[in-house]
């Protein structure tokens, strides 16, 4: 009769465990052991929680404890009646990398001698009855041989789609000519011969060690991903280690998509091809993942936008909510591009279809994707639905790559034009929710972007100036507003701050601009420059408002522009500048920020605030010039953002650069 797991366990030397350990280690250990050994076939991965938190290898390395569980795991994992044996065999599978990773140094000394006493036995499970047993052991495997023959071995489809890609990655990495030629062989049998599953995991495989497989063998992909027929042998064969359960083919269409990172143009073609097909056969699951992945070329690739626009703007149409969802948000970050396809998208203001991991309705899309447009039909309600995420004041969640709603200043701050039509509501909401509310702050930035368009919320600002957690942002929206907001003169200068020097001297700067004592907030600002000590060095940035009246502090200005940190320099480059009237050397200063990006940087923060600063001199280098063609004729957004925001801060920092540009 079998033995149990525990009578299994039981003829192990527990004896050596302690002395190894300690006590206390020592019976955390067992108990997790014996824990898994009592369930046995009921055992799932979720109770092998705790014997992974003693063994599991760790920065350092394979530790003394999973030399001394050895013998124990090897056990367990290769027991007939253990029911998270494929769990068991993935901890084994790490152990070695792990250990050859640390090196001797950090890896336990007696680790070595270890596994090669219980190699035998770890290597059977490579032949184990069990597939999924199987396919988990696949990184034991050592070197291409040992693959080749589980190869010739294997039968079950399950074990050999995961064989075949486990031989091209170990191929990639073999400095024997004989062994890559082999796998070459087998690939290209499977790509003769194999399901469409398979040879697209011939595809994947040969990738590994011919990056350019996937740009020759583009038809081949295009048509087994997109035969609706194809679709379940995906799902029934595509197994990987350590996921849980087999990729469906919308998972495998993502990955191989991954394979065209060098070849920007036929990831294009890809995508393209692809939505095509899916919308000739109506694959709603095809389309909305090569909508998906459209959208991630869209914000790596500006080249992509005319194949993606006209594709887009056909789906809006279609019958599937995630499909029409896709569409509408990907015509929302296009713009103005869009406009050819606005009538179709306001008959979607009222859509309520949603996808399921996403977040806003289509009709919150196509609302957004309309004042993009500028298109006045998207102003009715904006500003309430753009409140509705926020009004229970629950938290919003999304994975910042994917489609998501946009923040309310990135909607509302670009319509200044259409200010009389919105503050009505925003003015509304402002006395509802006011203090506290999550929008509070963020409609103030908007009305600090439409300046003097916002007058008319002048009283709902004034009555937050009292509040330390929006007064300085209420500061800077009732400045923006200029002469229509002096009446706010007096209850700026009582605002509550924090109590730090900063703000005060944001409030004096803030009550000069709209009519209060000039000379008093010059002496306030200027004495915080000379006394100013790092990081900061006192408030350059608002001196430079003063002009000529600031002379007196210009030789301190000019020295934390020489000296000054990356954040620093630049701004004292502009006070400079307006203090003294002369372009030299602060213009040469902020073009000292423009290469790096040219070179591949991403410091587009300090760019743009230098393009900005230069178009306010007036003045730019041929060389400059020349750095900013460079940057403009980059194909990648300017911008690290990955989501809508790649494009919307690529517009901003392209129109900055052909301002810079335009300059005499």
């Amino acid at each position: 009769m079998a033995r149990t797991a525990v009578e299994v366990l039981d003829d192990l030397p527990w004896e050596r465990l302690e002395p190894a350990l300690g006590h206390d280690l020592a019976m955390e250990l067992r108990r997790a052991l014996r824990g898994l050994a009592r369930k046995g076939a009921a055992a799932a991965e979720e109770d092998c929680g705790p014997l992974f938190d003693c063994v599991a290898p760790g920065a350092r390395g394979v530790s003394a404890v999973a030399t001394a569980a050895l013998p124990f795991v090897v056990a367990l994992a290769g027991h007939p009646d253990m029911g998270a044996r494929p769990t068991l065999v993935q901890l084994l599978a790490g152990l070695p990398g792990a250990a050859a990773e640390a090196g001797e140094a950090e890896a336990d000394a007696e680790w070595d001698e270890a596994w090669r006493h219980h190699r035998p036995r770890i290597l059977a499970l490579l032949t184990d009855p069990r597939p999924e047993v199987r396919r988990a052991a696949l990184p034991l495997a050592k070197g291409v041989g040992e693959l080749l023959e589980r190869w010739r071995a294997e039968t079950d489809p399950t074990v050999r789609l995961p064989v075949l890609l486990a031989l091209g990655t170990t191929a990639a990495g073999s400095r024997e000519a004989e062994e890559v030629q082999q796998v070459r062989e087998v690939v290209a049998d499977v790509l003769r011969t194999g399901t469409p599953a398979m040879r697209v995991a011939a595809v994947h495989a040969r990738a590994a060690f011919d990056p350019g497989a996937p740009v020759h063998e583009l038809d081949l992909l295009v048509q087994a991903l997109a035969d609706p027929a194809a679709r379940p042998g995906f799902e029934a064969l595509w197994y990987v280690p350590d996921i849980e359960g087999p990729l469906n083919r919308e998972d495998v269409l993502s990955w191989t998509a991954h394979l065209f990172e060098g070849a920007p143009g036929t990831a294009l073609s890809f995508v393209v091809r692809l939505v095509d097909a899916a919308r000739r056969t109506g694959d709603t699951p095809l389309c909305r993942a090569a909508l998906d992945e459209g959208w991630r070329l869209l914000v790596s690739m500006r080249s992509a936008a005319p194949a993606l626009l006209p594709r887009a703007g056909a789906l809006l149409a279609d019958p599937d909510d995630g499909v029409r969802y896709r569409a509408a948000h990907l015509l929302a970050a296009l713009g103005a591009r869009a406009a050819p396809y606005a009538d179709e998208l306001a008959a979607l203001l009222d859509d309520p279809g949603e996808d399921e991991f996403f977040e806003g309705t289509v009709g919150d899309h196509a609302r957004w994707a309309l004042t993009r447009i500028g298109d006045r039909r998207a102003l009715p309600e904006l500003v309430e639905r753009l409140y509705a995420p926020y009004k229970d004041q629950f938290s919003r969640g999304y994975c910042q790559g994917d489609p998501h709603l946009p923040e309310v200043e990135d909607v509302l701050a670009p319509l200044r034009a259409h200010a009389e039509a919105l503050l009505p509501a925003i003015r509304q909401l402002l006395r509802d929710s006011g203090k506290g509310a999550a929008l509070t702050s963020p409609f103030l930035r908007v009305l600090q972007a439409w300046g003097p368009a916002a007058a008319p919320a002048l009283p709902e600002v004034v009555a937050l100036l009292d509040d330390a957690r929006y007064s300085l942002a209420a500061v800077d929206a009732l400045v923006a507003m200029g002469p229509a907001a002096a009446s706010a003169e007096s209850a700026v200068r009582r605002c509550t701050v924090l109590d730090a020097p900063g703000n005060h001297q944001k409030v004096a700067w803030a009550a000069w601009r709209l009519g209060g004592d000039h000379d008093a907030a010059l002496r306030l600002i200027g004495e915080a420059v000379l006394a100013g000590e790092e990081p900061f060095h006192g408030p350059v940035h608002l001196l430079g408002d003063f002009g000529p009246a600031a002379v007196p502090y210009a030789d301190r200005v000019r020295r934390l522009m020489e000296t000054g940190d990356t954040w620093l320099r630049p701004r004292a480059a502009v006070a400079l500048w307006s203090i003294t009237g002369e372009p030299e050397p602060s213009a040469t200063v902020l073009e000292g920020y423009l290469p790096p990006v040219a070179h591949g940087g991403d410091g587009y923060g300090s760019f743009l605030h230098a393009l900005r600063a230069l178009a306010r001199i007036g003045t730019v280098s041929g060389a400059a010039r020349a750095v900013l063609r460079t940057v403009r004729s980059f194909d990648g957004p300017l911008s690290t953002y990955r989501d809508y925001r790649a494009i919307l801060q690529d517009e901003t920092i392209r129109a900055a650069i052909d301002d810079v540009l335009a300059l005499p």
